[in-house]
């Protein structure tokens, strides 16, 4: 009878844990309250759209964007966990339940919308080509015979070579910095990759005047915010916030704070197009 009560005894207040546990704080994807907290995925290693500093700071316009709309949805700052999506994670992420939306650089296309829901977008970004101030390329065959870099696994310099320059010389690297060093001592002669995040690299302190975009509107990148698929409620509430974005003249002043130093001339705000 003692084993008995005692199992009852750890029985009960097991249920009543759990239970406790249940009427806690959520730190899901519903709206902000002052106690909730909510994951962004972005990028870490794009200066101009998602950079992690060496002080632990993040910085960046798809950061400036995700803060506008987490704020929009109730959250503050200092609610927000950044999580690094790598772009052969982002469908793993959003699928997993690690964030609640992600903002990197995420172009909307039909494959993706297979796997997860847009909001947006709210960027149209050009595939397009940097290279050296002064040494301009008036169309993407000039290429031919020249050394082209792009980071390995990426389709952009793959792109390029089948459609319009066969003869470009591709040289692949693991990051665009080692792409960046290579166009500045003369090794290499152009950079490919969305023109967004060309003008990020362009507008570093150290790279200001030392570089050019070309100007080439090679591909249309709608970039946009991706989360869990079908979740129409949270994709409306973020649509809101972006319009609100744009009207108030919060977005041009955060593509002018990280993009102006580099002479980015961006497209109007895109038309809000995802929809549940």
């Amino acid at each position: 009878m003692k084993l008995r009560s005692t199992s009852i005894a750890v029985a009960t207040a097991v249920t009543l844990g759990l239970s406790l546990t249940a009427c806690g704080g959520d730190s899901g994807s519903g709206d902000g309250d002052g106690n909730d907290k909510v994951t962004i995925g972005i990028k870490f290693d794009q200066p101009g759209l998602g950079l992690k500093t060496p002080d632990g700071k993040y910085e960046g316009f798809d950061v400036d964007v995700a803060t506008y709309v987490a704020k929009e949805l109730g959250y503050e700052e200092g609610d927000i966990t950044w999580k690094e999506a790598p772009s052969a994670e982002r469908e793993n992420l959003i699928a997993r339940g690690d964030v609640d939306f992600i903002a990197a650089t995420y172009s909307i296309n039909d494959e993706r919308k297979q796997k997860v829901s847009f909001a947006g977008p709210y960027l149209l970004a050009h595939q397009d080509l940097l290279v050296r101030s002064g040494e301009k390329i008036g169309k993407v065959e000039d290429l031919n015979g020249k050394k082209l870099c792009s980071v390995t696994g990426s389709t952009s310099a793959q792109n390029v070579k089948k459609d319009f320059a066969p003869k470009a010389q591709l040289q692949t690297y693991g990051g665009y910095s080692e792409c960046l060093s290579g166009l500045a001592n003369g090794q290499l002669d152009a950079l490919t990759t969305d023109d967004s995040i060309l003008a990020g690299f362009a507008a570093q302190k150290q790279y200001q005047g030392k570089f050019e975009l070309a100007g080439l509107s090679l591909s249309d990148e709608n970039y946009g915010i991706g989360l869990k698929k079908g979740d129409t409620e949270l994709q409306g509430k973020i649509n809101d916030a972006l319009k609100k974005m744009v009207d108030d003249g919060s977005w041009d002043k955060f593509v002018e704070a990280n993009f102006g130093p580099a002479n980015y001339k961006n497209e109007p705000a895109p038309e809000i197009t995802e929809k549940g």
